[in-house]
């Protein structure tokens, strides 16, 4: 089993910064990808970034690319959601995921664990 904690949701205006950490622990692997999605009230949980076992790969939505950044640390454990110039349509709950390959996942029926879930709001 791999459990994974995020931290680093909040309240925050228009325009402002915040910055995510998923920390992974338990029985990883080294091949593994992490991944960022969100899910609104009353929506499906939405594809948000991604990135490969070594950092090497990344992809994101349309909707937050220039603005996010996803990045991981060199233990490989660690991935870390930069989001920028944020907007109220990012009010979302952000789940991290965890999925075992050596290549991608953009999908949430990819991933095989799951946080609890940080909540961020972005108000006008």
């Amino acid at each position: 089993q791999v459990q994974l904690v995020e931290s680093g949701g909040g309240l925050v205006q228009a325009g402002d910064s915040l910055r995510l950490s998923c920390a992974a622990s338990g029985r990883t692997l080294s091949n593994n990808a992490m991944g960022w999605f969100r899910q609104a009230p009353g929506k499906e949980r939405h594809f948000v970034a991604a990135i490969n076992w070594n950092g090497g790969l990344t992809y994101y939505t349309d909707a937050v690319k220039g603005r996010f950044t996803i990045s991981r640390d060199s233990d490989k454990r660690t991935v870390y959601l930069q989001m920028n110039s944020l907007k109220p349509e990012d009010t979302a709950v952000y789940y991290c995921g965890y999925y075992v390959t050596w290549g991608l996942g953009r999908t949430a029926t990819d991933y095989d664990y799951w946080g609890q879930g940080t909540q961020v709001t972005v108000s006008s």
